[in-house]
């Protein structure tokens, strides 16, 4: 059986400090770009490996059709597959929302099932749906599972998740406003996330004001060669002459 205490860790409220927060129009690119583009973009500034900062196949996007989420995060960390040892279930606790609330908006949660067989159970469905997106929350993202899919798609709140379960089983919630990990991705609370059909990344604040314009530059010179390839005109001559041209 999992051993798991009934205490409230500390939030990490001041973990956001030093950290700029992107202005509404700031942010707004970034609800209009493809992740790969964004992946792009952010090579190009050399601020991490290139195999580092995204998650990887083991969580899905669960609503492919939806437009880019991006927001802040807010993390917590559950177990579900066993009975918690001391208190209750998710229902006992409100204190989550606070740190919810404590997070930039718009805000992502972000759930790591720390279980010995993550999955089992999902904190999220169809009423905590709702009470996120009525907290500035635009997406979830968990290693875990989630359920009440129709609703959540029906609402266009995006979801990111390893598996889809029938039953809470036995979430509970262990840890709030700490670091975790999901598909291999580091996040800490405050951090900015983008996520579409192909997958969440977290995007670097301190350069995030600037990665649009890479980003118009790189669909420019995309596109550029696009056209080429698929043009009657088409040679490896001028495919060379024109990757030489590109920025990226």
């Amino acid at each position: 059986m999992e051993h798991t205490q009934w205490e409230v860790i500390p939030l990490c409220l001041n973990m956001k400090k030093n950290k700029s927060v992107l202005t509404n129009e700031e942010l707004e690119p970034f609800r209009h770009l493809d992740a790969c583009l964004l992946a792009n973009a952010i090579e190009t500034f050399h601020a991490r490996l290139r195999n580092e900062g995204f998650i990887d196949s083991s969580v899905h996007c669960l609503f492919p059709r939806l437009p880019p989420m991006v927001g802040y995060a807010a993390t917590i960390k559950v177990r579900g597959s066993d009975p918690p040892t001391a208190g209750g279930l998710y229902p006992d606790r409100s204190d989550w929302w606070d740190h919810i609330l404590s997070m930039p908006a718009p805000r992502v949660v972000v759930v790591q099932d720390c279980a010995r067989r993550p999955g089992l159970g999902s904190l999220l469905g169809v009423v905590h749906v709702n009470i996120l997106r009525a907290f500035g929350c635009v997406g979830a993202v968990t290693n875990g599972a989630v359920r009440d899919i129709p609703s959540a798609e029906a609402l266009h709140f995006p979801l990111f998740s390893g598996d889809i379960s029938v039953s809470h089983a036995y979430v509970h919630i262990v840890e709030i406003g700490g670091p975790v990990e999901i598909g291999g991705l580091k996040i800490q609370p405050g951090d900015l996330l983008h996520g579409d059909v192909h997958g969440v990344q977290s995007v670097p604040r301190n350069i995030a004001a600037r990665i649009p314009a890479v980003a118009r530059q790189i669909a420019d010179d995309d596109a550029m060669l696009i056209s080429l390839c698929q043009s009657s005109d088409f040679s490896s001559e001028k495919l060379k002459a024109a990757i030489a041209l590109t920025k990226h």
